[in-house]
């Protein structure tokens, strides 16, 4: 009878009796009696196969095969419930595609350790589970902005002025000529890009030179942003929590396997639909310090502020009306109360805080330039960007969703390096 190639979810699947042939990694070995058996991993999961000493194949490959061996098996799917998935294969052809040197992950391996062999941590079922979920985010991001007709752009990594403050700015030698920056937000460009096609969107990396030491910094993160014209402030807030609402519901459509072997607890997610509750800064302020904790109204939120108050919510919650100074120069100030802008951050529960941030965009010229100036920066800078206010300007917002700490909540990780396959911090470049 021949045998049929299927992932090991498709083996597991399969009738007892079947034939069948996986090929994966070597996932975990161990002799028992007169039995080897080889767990075998693929992208979709971890199969047990089964190979008897004195059986038509060569015992010794089973028997001395290292962990992370590449192997092609073929054999009879049978019925165990002490097995992974309840089903093993008992193994007639075991082939060795490549055996592996030892393998230096062990249970005891530091997360420092760990980091150093990313490039070999990553083939762990954990971070398989979470790259699976990120990759759900990744499409539903897509999928969402296009069913509501925005169309996806692309802007450009190398920037020449500031579009969240200079001092987190990573300057780059360009060609010797001219000193620029890698991006640390699309907007800018994606305001133009309004005036051509209205409502537009793009999923690409950002950069902050942050010397941040926090669970949920990198200095390279995946940044989802749009921007749309005839906009104002509650309009972008409904199309945030519908984002969230939709990407935490593919999720939970799509990976609940994964979410289970994360130990998620998924009555937090299965929660988060619309509408958002909505607290203003002022209130916030005012919540902070019934807690006892020390803030003034005019002070930006930090990671503990922002913490203490996902205790008051069970879902994601807006705080809206930021003070002026304590917001990027470009968000518009509201006509009723002078004092602050019209932002908003959205915040994450369970402590992880903000993984939105965005607002009305100033649209009169004369503003913008005024704003430019009051924030101690040179218009001649930002001469294009103010540009896109002479020429028949209109009321726009936009926001920007950092995609690695959206991950990292849906997940439930207690680090944002582990939220992203390759992370770049503060004290991390390699691998």
């Amino acid at each position: 009878m021949s045998f049929t190639n299927v992932s090991i979810r498709e083996a597991l699947q399969l009738p007892e009796g079947s034939k069948a042939r996986i090929r994966g990694w070597v996932y975990r070995r161990r002799i028992y009696g007169d039995k080897a058996f080889v767990v075998v991993r693929d992208s979709t999961g971890i199969m047990q196969t089964v190979v008897a000493k004195g059986s038509t194949i060569d015992f010794e490959k089973a028997e001395n095969i290292t962990i992370e061996s590449a192997i092609e098996v073929e054999g009879t799917v049978k019925n165990d419930p002490r097995a992974p998935g309840g089903k093993e294969l008992r193994v007639t052809s075991f082939k060795i595609i490549s055996k592996a040197e030892p393998f230096p992950i062990t249970a005891s391996a530091s997360r420092e350790f760990l980091l150093d062999i990313r490039h070999l941590w990553v083939r762990s079922r954990k971070m398989t589970a979470i790259f699976k979920v990120r990759n759900t985010v990744f499409r539903a991001i897509h999928d969402y902005f296009k069913n509501k007709g925005y169309y996806e752009v692309q802007c450009p990594m190398f920037i020449t002025a500031a579009v969240e403050g200079g001092a987190t700015l990573f300057e780059v030698d360009y060609f010797g000529e001219k000193k620029v920056y890698l991006t640390q937000s699309s907007q800018f460009y994606l305001e133009a890009l309004i005036y051509s096609l209205e409502k537009v969107y793009t999923v690409a990396p950002s950069f902050r030179a942050e010397k941040s030491r926090t669970r949920r910094h990198l200095t390279e993160f995946w940044h989802a942003e749009a921007e749309a014209a005839w906009a104002g402030l509650n309009d972008m807030l409904k199309v945030e929590e519908e984002l969230i609402a939709y990407i935490v519901e593919r999720v939970l459509e799509e990976n609940q396997q994964e979410l289970e072997f994360l130990k998620r607890d998924i009555s937090a997610l299965e929660g988060v639909k619309p509408p958002f509750p909505r607290i203003s800064y002022t209130e916030a302020i005012e919540m902070l310090k019934r807690k006892g904790i020390k803030v003034e109204w005019g002070e930006d939120l930090g990671a503990d502020e922002e913490r203490a108050l996902t205790q008051e919510f069970e879902k994601p919650f807006f705080i809206y009306g930021y003070p002026v100074k304590a917001k990027a120069f470009y968000h518009k100030t509201d006509p009723q109360n002078p004092k602050v802008t019209l932002s908003a951050d959205l915040l994450a529960p369970e402590g992880y805080g903000e993984i939105i941030g965005g607002g009305e965009r100033i649209a009169d010229k004369n503003e913008l330039i005024r704003k430019i100036k009051d924030f101690g920066l040179n218009p001649d800078d930002y001469q294009w960007y103010i540009d896109l206010r002479k020429y028949g300007s209109v009321q726009h917002a936009g926001f920007g969703l950092g995609i690695d700490r959206t991950v990292m909540w849906i997940c439930g990780l207690d680090h944002i390096i582990d939220a992203i396959p390759f992370p770049r911090t503060i004290r991390r470049i390699y691998p």
